[in-house]
C-alpha cells in the first residue's frame, strides 16, 4: 500500500455488490464469469464498517447491487446503516423476489430509490433472455408495488440485438409503470455479454433506428420521465471514460470484499486487489496500487499521451483494451485513433441475424 495522496479527490459513489447469487441468468450479466459462493461473502458487520468509511471518505450515494442483492437476509439493515451514516441509498434489483412485506420495510429502513430491471417488454423474449419463467409478471407487480409506495423508480432495459426493435415501446412501459427515468442501455461487452457478444452486438443499421426512435420520443416525456440513452461502445469513434476514469469517481466492493476501480477489473490478472477485511476505504482508495496504475495520465501510451482528449476520456476503459488486445495498459481499440482499432471494426456484425445460441449466465454454487 503506497503512502496516502490527498490530492485525489474522494470517490462520489459506491457501487456495493452484496452477491452473486440471483434466480434470473441474464446472458448479458456484467459478472464475472467466476463468481463468488455465498458462503465467501463479506458479513453484515464488514458491510456496515465499509458504509460508514464510505462516509467517512466522502461517498454521497451507495448503490447496493449483484447479482440480485434481496438475496441477502441483512439488505434492510444495511439499507437502514447507509440512512444513518447519510448515505443516499439505490436498490438495483430485478424485482422478482420482492413483496409487498419486503418493500416496507425497506421503505421503512429508508431506501430513497430503486432501479427495477426488465429483459424485454414481451414477456416470451424477455424470459428467454433472463432465463426465468414467469419473470415478467413478476417485474410488473413489482413496479405497481412500488409505485404505491411512492419511492423512486428508475426502470432499466439493456438493448441488443435481440430486443431492440421493441425501445420505443420500451420506453412506454417505463412511464406507464411510474418511472422518474428509464435507461435505455445497449448491452457492454464485458462477463456474459462478452461470452455472447455474437448473439447480441447489433448492426449499424439497429443502432442507429434505436437511437433515433429515442431521439425522437425524448421530448414527449420531457418534465415528465427522463430517459438515458448508452450506446455500446464497439460504434463509437472515441472511448468512453470508463466509471468517470479508473479511480476518479467510483469505488466497486465485490460480494468477497475486494476493492476495484470498476465492476470488471478483476479481469486483469496481474493487478492485486485489496480487501476491506484488511486496509480501510481510504488506505485503498489513495493509496494501493491497483487504483494508481491507471490513475490521471502518466501510464498512458502513444496516442493517447499526446491526445487532446486524454483528460476528457481518460484513456478509455482498461478492461475493454485486455478483453480485446489482451493488454490493459494498451489504447482502447475502441478509438478511431487506435492502431488496434480494426479490432473492433472486425467485431461488427454483418447482418441482423439472431446469431449463435445463448450462453446463459450460471449461478454459483
Amino acid at each position: 500500500m503506497n503512502a496516502v495522496t490527498q490530492a485525489i479527490a474522494p470517490p462520489m459513489g459506491l457501487l456495493a455488490e452484496l452477491t452473486h447469487r440471483c434466480p434470473l441468468s441474464c446472458v448479458y450479466c456484467s459478472n464475472p464469469l467466476e463468481m463468488e459462493r455465498a458462503a465467501a461473502e463479506l458479513d453484515t458487520e464488514g458491510w456496515k464498517r465499509v458504509l460508514t468509511e464510505a462516509a467517512d471518505l466522502g461517498v454521497l450515494q451507495v448503490h447496493f447491487s449483484g447479482g440480485e442483492p434481496m438475496a441477502r437476509r441483512d439488505l434492510e439493515e444495511l439499507v437502514r446503516h447507509a440512512r444513518e451514516v447519510d448515505l443516499y441509498s439505490n436498490l438495483i434489483t430485478s424485482g422478482v423476489t420482492m413483496t409487498e412485506a419486503r418493500l416496507a420495510k425497506l421503505v421503512e429502513a429508508g431506501l430513497d430509490h430503486i432501479q427495477l430491471s426488465f429483459q424485454d417488454v414481451e414477456a416470451e423474449s424477455a424470459e428467454r433472455i433472463g432465463g426465468m419463467k414467469g419473470a415478467q409478471a413478476r417485474k410488473l407487480a413489482c413496479a405497481r408495488m412500488i409505485r404505491e409506495a411512492d419511492v423512486a423508480l428508475t426502470i432499466n432495459f439493456v438493448v441488443h440485438r435481440q430486443n431492440v426493435q421493441h425501445v420505443g415501446a420500451m420506453i412506454a412501459l417505463a412511464h406507464e409503470l411510474g418511472a422518474r427515468r428509464v435507461e435505455i442501455a445497449h448491452t457492454q461487452y464485458y462477463g456474459w455479454g462478452l461470452l455472447n457478444r455474437d448473439a447480441l452486438l447489433p448492426s449499424r443499421a439497429q443502432l442507429d433506428e434505436s437511437t433515433r426512435v429515442v431521439e425522437a420520443l425524448r421530448p414527449g416525456y420531457e418534465g415528465r420521465m427522463a430517459i438515458d440513452y448508452i450506446t455500446p461502445d464497439y460504434y463509437a469513434s472515441e472511448p468512453k471514460p470508463c466509471m468517470g476514469g479508473w479511480g476518479r469517481r467510483f469505488i466497486n466492493i465485490s460480494p468477497a470484499g475486494r476493492a476495484l476501480p470498476c465492476h470488471a477489473a478483476e479481469t486483469i490478472k496481474t493487478l492485486s486487489f485489496p480487501s476491506v477485511k484488511d486496509f480501510s476505504l481510504a488506505e485503498i482508495w489513495y493509496g494501493a496500487e491497483a487504483f494508481n496504475r491507471f490513475r490521471g495520465t502518466d501510464w498512458m501510451p502513444e496516442p493517447c499521451r499526446g491526445c487532446a482528449f486524454k483528460e476528457q476520456d481518460w484513456g478509455g476503459c482498461r478492461c475493454q483494451a485486455l478483453a480485446l488486445m489482451g493488454d490493459a495498459a494498451a489504447t482502447d481499440p475502441v478509438c478511431s485513433r487506435s492502431p488496434f482499432h480494426d479490432k473492433v471494426l472486425e467485431a461488427l456484425p454483418v447482418g441482423e441475424g439472431v446469431g449463435p445460441e445463448f450462453v446463459y449466465r450460471k449461478n454459483p454454487r
